[in-house]
Order: structure tokens, then sequence, then C-alpha cells
């Protein structure tokens, strides 16, 4: 054999050895690095880690409607859900291939026909999950599936043999606010189709991934409501697949800053939904995070054990519910004034779009080569367009940290005046998940400066615009009031002494570096093309970030 292509055949020739060398007394040096070797194989494959794939919905869309046409059948995008729905299940439980091998496509289009192809020739072995981010319908899911299945037909074909290893398991990403209303309905959809069901049956084992998204969420509706639509998105999604006898592991898609569902591991998984985490969870790291908590093999150990001990106290222990209807409409009350107002001022604000990028760093990070990604989905220049890391970046450098608490002030005020000020107390003291998202906020607010803040408008923005920057400035002063009130906290972060002292204790560090960008961003956009102050803003950008302790 010239090479081994899956983990079994590496194992024959190892057992072989470790069998020979305990038959013939050698038993001390077959349970040493040999019995080692075989335990790794064993636990990682030939690969160690599976890499998932992701793909917007929108792009598979495009796939089927170049396929529909070439086959004079339409165009699958102007179909309404159930004819797609017909269309999808009629091809999954039919046998022939649909793609035809003539078929001339655009070169996106092609792109994703390509993945999938290569998807099919690597299998399950070596990937995980095939993620489908912006999903918001079961024919999403089921699209996915089709292409899947036709590429694996196609490479089997090929081959001359069936494709190595099984299927990916496919898992829709439900970002937005109304994507995440409407999760728990499009799993029942799925659910209910017999093919799919068996499907999942046969060949997952019965188990269905749901993947939810923090980072759009935020940006679409504020933090305080994309936490609590994200809470009740999860009880939904749970009980869909209890319904149906399906198990379920929910895969969170957090960033690293509270902006985007960051924070303390611990706390973030004892803070879900009661049977939301039965004995499995998935949840990304990105970014400095990964440094930061996986960098050394003793904290990679430590995050491990944190996320192993939440995981089972979750399961062994579920977080208490709320405990009554009332807080439930509280925080809806909380949840619809706190997007009204996060709102009014992203979106429905003309001047906003214009500030943001005046007072931020935004549209100089195009510039500089530290992202993975366009900063951008598309060409417009809208907020929702943008992408949730460089929105949450930008003021995270300004110091301002807008995303994670606009809004937050506005529900809390709003409810706290109908005289509910005691019941939220009380869900502060009793009801985890309310406890850890208003920490959370009070976390940031902690970690936010106004004086630098003002210095970035007063130095980089149109005069006719200052009146906004101040405005959001009472606004951050008011959500510190009304969080003090619920917490019953003296002042911010008061049961976080160490992270005061350690906000403290960069303080005379990060003011200078805050003051420096201002200067640079101010010269930079003068002088565009100027390579050594894009230099020095890329260091402004790092120390901040570093200080900070986030990116976005």
């Amino acid at each position: 054999m010239d090479y081994y292509e899956t983990s079994d055949q590496l194992l024959e020739p190892l057992l072989l050895c470790y069998d020979s060398l305990q038959s013939c007394g050698s038993g001390v040096l077959a349970d040493g690095r040999l019995a080692d070797l075989i335990r790794r194989v064993s636990s990682f494959g030939m690969v160690l880690m599976k890499l998932d794939l992701r793909q917007e919905s929108g792009r598979h869309s495009e796939a089927l409607d170049a396929i529909t046409k070439y086959l004079d059948m339409g165009t699958y995008s102007e179909w309404d859900e159930e004819q797609k729905l017909d269309f999808l299940i009629k091809e999954l439980k039919g046998k022939r291939p649909l793609v035809p091998p003539t078929i001339e496509v655009p070169p996106d289009v092609k792109e994703v026909l390509d993945t999938f192809k290569v998807a099919a020739e690597l299998g399950s072995d070596s990937l995980g999950a095939y993620v489908i981010s912006m999903a918001s319908n079961a024919s999403d899911v089921l699209a996915v599936e089709l292409l899947q299945k036709d590429a694996r037909l196609a490479v089997a074909g090929e081959l001359g043999r069936p494709c190595p290893g099984g299927t990916l398991r496919v898992v829709p990403l439900f970002e937005t606010v109304k994507d995440l209303r409407e999760a728990g309905s499009v799993i029942r959809r799925l659910l209910s189709i017999d093919w799919y069901r068996d499907h999942v049956i046969k060949n997952h084992n019965g188990h269905q991934e749901v993947m939810v998204g923090y980072s759009d969420s935020g940006k679409d509706a504020g933090r305080f409501t994309a936490a609590w639509e994200l809470y009740k998105a999860q009880e939904d999604v749970v009980a869909a697949c209890n319904e149906y006898g399906i198990k379920i592991t929910l895969f969170h898609g957090r960033g690293g800053s509270i902006g985007r569902g960051g924070g303390p591991t611990y706390l973030a998984i004892q803070s879900q939904p009661p049977g939301s985490v039965m004995g499995s969870l998935r949840s990304t790291e990105q970014g400095e995070m990964v440094q930061a908590k996986f960098g050394l093999p003793q904290m990679a150990v430590r995050q491990l054990e944190i996320y192993t001990t939440a995981v089972l106290l979750a399961t062994l222990r579920p977080p208490q519910p709320p405990r009554e209807q009332k807080w439930r409409n509280l925080m809806d009350d909380i949840s619809n004034l706190s997007c009204r107002s996060y709102r009014s001022t992203v979106y429905e604000n003309p001047e906003f779009l214009t500030y943001f990028h005046e007072a931020t760093p935004q549209a100089e990070l195009g510039f500089l080569n530290i992202g993975s990604r366009p900063t951008r989905r598309k060409s417009s220049g809208g907020i929702g367009q943008l992408r949730a890391i460089p929105w949450i970046f930008a003021w995270t450098q300004t110091r301002f940290v807008l995303p994670a608490w606009l809004g937050v002030g506005a529900g809390l005020k709003g409810v706290c005046d109908k005289g509910h000020t005691e019941d939220l107390r009380a869900m502060y003291r009793e009801w985890p998940f309310f406890q850890s998202t208003v920490d959370l906020i009070e976390m940031v607010l902690g970690k936010a400066d106004i004086p630098i803040a003002k210095h970035y408008d007063d130095v980089l923005v149109s005069e006719s615009r200052r009146g906004l920057g101040a405005e959001m400035r009472r606004e951050l002063l008011t959500t510190g009031n009304y969080v003090l009130q619920v917490t019953g906290h003296e002042k911010l972060s008061a049961n976080n002494r160490s992270l005061r002292r350690l906000i403290e204790s960069r303080l005379p560090y990060l003011n200078p570096m805050n003051i420096l960008q201002v200067e640079i961003l101010k010269r930079l956009r003068r002088d565009e093309d100027n390579h050594k102050l894009r230099d020095a803003l890329l260091i402004t950008i790092n120390g901040i970030a570093a200080g900070m302790r986030n990116t976005g």
C-alpha cells in the first residue's frame, strides 16, 4: 500500500505491532508511546480536526436557479416555499443525478458546485458540518442536501465506487432577529418531512444540529434584544426536536466581544435555557480569544475543564427558567423598547452612517490586512451590509463600545418608570440568564470611556453631527444609571474588582494610544496614500485592541 486513506488502515499495522509486543512479553514497550499513538489515531483519525464548510443560503439558490433554468423547469428562486419543498423532496427521493455534466454556469455558481464536489471526494472523515448562513426556511436545508447528494452521485460515477465517508450533517444558521423568531417553525417543518426525518435518524443517529448567530442579531436589533430572541429561539428549537424525538445540539456562533455574544464561558453556558445543553454543545472561539484561551497548553486544559464542567452542570442541573410569566412579559417590554431605541439611532437616523464613518476608524480598516473576509457582504454602504466584526471593532477602538449597550438604557428606563424596579432586581437575583445579560452589559459600560469618545468627536466629526455624539453619550450615562438600579451596585463593576483594577492599570497606556490614533486618523484622511501613517494607525489599532482585550 502506497499510502493510508482511512484511520482503520493506519490502525491495522499499529495494532498488529501492539499485539506482537504483548505476546512476546514486551508489554512495557507496547503500553508506552505505541499505545499513545494508537489512542491518538482512534481519537483524531487521520485529520486531527474536521473542518466545517460554510456558505450563504442565497448562493445555493443561485446554483439551483442555474440548474432549473438549464433544464427548462423555471426559476427556482421565484417559486414559493411549498413549490421549492415539493421539487427538492422529489429530487432527493430520486436516484438519478440532477446536474447534467455538460452544464455551463457562471463562476459564482461553479464555485458552489465545485465545493460540493470536493466535499464528496473527502467525505465526513475529513469534513464535519455544512453550515448554511442566513438560513430562513426549510428549503434552505433541503437545497444543500440535494446539492450534496448530486455531487456524491457524480463523484461516485467518476471513481467507479462509493464516495468515502458519509454525507456531511447540514446545519442551518439563524442570524437575524426575524430568522431567530422563525427558527422553531423551520425545524418543525423540516422534521415533519418523512424523507428528512428518516435521513437524520439513519445517517446522523437521530441528531440535529442548529446554529444560532450572535453577531448579526446584535447588529440588527441591539445586544439586549438579540440576547432575549436567542434565548427564546433556543427554547423553541429544543421543543421542536423533542416533539419528534430528535436529539439536538446547539452551535453558538459567538465572537470575542460582548456585542457578538462573547463573555466568560462558564457564565454563558450556565445561563442557557433549560434543556438546551443536554450533554453536548458547540461554540466558536474567534480572533484573539483563540490565543488568549488556548495559546498555552496549561491554559487550553483549563478552558476545556471549564467547558466540560459547565456542560455537565447544565445537563445534570439545568439553569432555572423564568420564575413566572410576568418576568417573560417584562423581558418582552424591555426588548421592544430597547430595539426601537437602537434602530431609531442606527437605521432610521439619516445622519448616523456618516457620523459612524467620521467618528471611528471603520473606513480605514479596509486598508489594513488584518481580516479574513471583506468588511462588507455587498458593495452597498449601509450598516446592514457591514459585517459585525468591523462594526464592533470600530466602536471598541474609540472606547465607546456602542453596539453592546445602545438601547439597553431606554428599555430598562421604560420598565422601571412603570414601577417594575423591584421585579427587575428579583430577576437579577434569581434568573441566571437575566443576571448574566446585565452583568455583561455592566462590564462593557465599565470599559467605555466618555472623555475619549468625545475627543474622537471633537477632532474628527463635522460640527453639524456632533450633537448626535453628545446625545449618545447621554444615553450611555442613562444606561449606566439604570443598570446600577437593577444590580444594586454602588458603581459599575463593583462586583468585579479584578476587572476594575485591570482597566485602571491599563489606562496610562490606552489613553495616549487613543490620542495618537485620533491625530493619525485626522492626517490620514487628508493623505490617504501615506503608508507611514497607515503603519502607524495599525500599531495604535493593535495596541488599543490588546488593552481593551477585544477586536470584534
